[in-house]
């Protein structure tokens, strides 16, 4: 496994490398050794069988001797499979999503700073914080903070010293990333429309025990019982990261 250039920047790359050992190799670059002119790159989706490896995979690797997979994921499904042979590969690959990675002191603390203004927010007064993964304030959000007026962006939030490089960067990985552990570290998780960040975010809250998960339900069919309205990743433990935190 060879590490983006990027990840460094976000990340603890020792932490990740040392929490994986045994697991994964982790190389910071790739090899000499290994050429790029006769590489073979593979079109793996997320979640395989050891079958889809020995079908797909090894016989490539065995005639190459050195292949690149790039990942995709055809669905945003993060459910847990239950068969001992799934249950196992859930609990490495949780394990790798949710626990091994840690964050770069300077993006800890602007994430940590955001969190904490929200609940100072809330605290001095009577309507809770609303944090919005939109980058910035858009007039067609003017309605939600009509209805809740301490409703914020990361640009409206943010410490102003940190938006030049969080919020003015090219890439928006970090906008990406903070994004992620602000909504993982809320007290309630509120999904407003379906996609892989939305699968992702509740399986770090459930390491954390963050359970709070609400999603978005027609009121016709939800009826009157609140359980309607929580994530089912959450109220049937069908979310893979229970493979690993339970």
């Amino acid at each position: 496994m060879c590490l983006p250039g990027t990840f460094g920047d976000i990340y603890d790359i020792e932490k990740f490398v040392s929490s994986i050992d045994g697991v994964v190799k982790v190389v910071k670059s790739q090899p000499s050794e290994l050429s790029t002119k006769d590489l073979a790159v593979l079109r793996i989706p997320n979640r395989v069988t050891e079958e889809y490896i020995a079908n797909n995979i090894e016989p490539v690797f065995k005639t190459k001797g050195n292949v690149r997979l790039a990942t995709y994921f055809p669905s945003v499904n993060m459910k847990r499979t239950r068969t001992p042979e799934n249950e196992e590969r859930n609990s490495v690959g949780c394990f790798a999503m949710f626990g091994s990675l840690e964050l770069q002191p300077e993006v800890r603390e602007v994430v940590a700073s955001i969190v904490e203004r929200l609940k100072t927010l809330s605290r001095k007064s009577d309507s809770d914080a609303v944090y919005l993964t939109q980058s910035r304030w858009d007039n067609s959000l003017d309605s939600l903070k009509y209805l809740f007026p301490k409703t914020y962006t990361k640009e409206l939030i943010m410490p102003m010293d940190k938006k030049h490089k969080f919020l003015g960067s090219d890439s928006s990985e970090y906008e990406k990333v903070i994004d992620f552990y602000v909504c993982s570290e809320s007290d309630v998780f509120v999904l407003a429309i379906s996609g892989l960040f939305y699968a992702y975010v509740p399986g770090k809250r459930i390491g954390s025990g963050k359970t709070k998960i609400v999603v978005r339900v027609d009121s016709a069919s939800a009826g009157s019982e609140p359980g309607n309205y929580i994530s089912r990743y959450v109220s049937k433990k069908t979310h893979m990261a229970y493979s690993c935190f339970c």
